[in-house]
């Protein structure tokens, strides 16, 4: 593997691992997550670091075994550019359903090299 892959995707999972450091031992609960200002634009800017990298991961490996790396990548534009349309759903929805799939995805790249 490209040691700048390698590095773009440690990069990646530590952005995952932070946004989940943010919840602790507790459940997550949309609640919580919605009341909670700092919370939310800290996990955006981790969304923002996942989605840059990727892009960087894509100008070297357009085929990298990642499910939707190019909507990861739009995800980070639609942040940034998109920000005064961004829903708190769309947002809640990425750390739920979309971050543990890519968590496993990129774990499993790492532990191939």
């Amino acid at each position: 593997m490209d040691e700048s892959i390698k590095k773009y995707l440690l990069d990646i999972f530590t952005a995952i691992e932070e946004i989940e450091s943010f919840f602790g031992d507790k459940p997550k609960f949309f609640e919580d997550f919605y009341s909670n200002l700092c919370l939310r634009r800290a996990i955006e800017r981790n969304i923002e670091i996942v989605g840059e990298a990727m892009n960087r991961i894509l100008k070297v490996d357009k085929n990298i075994a990642i499910t939707n790396s190019r909507k990861i990548v739009d995800a980070r534009n639609y942040i940034i550019h998109g920000y005064d349309s961004l829903s708190v759903d769309i947002l809640w929805s990425m750390v739920i359903n979309h971050l543990p799939k890519l968590k496993d995805e990129v774990m499993a790249l790492l532990n191939k090299e």
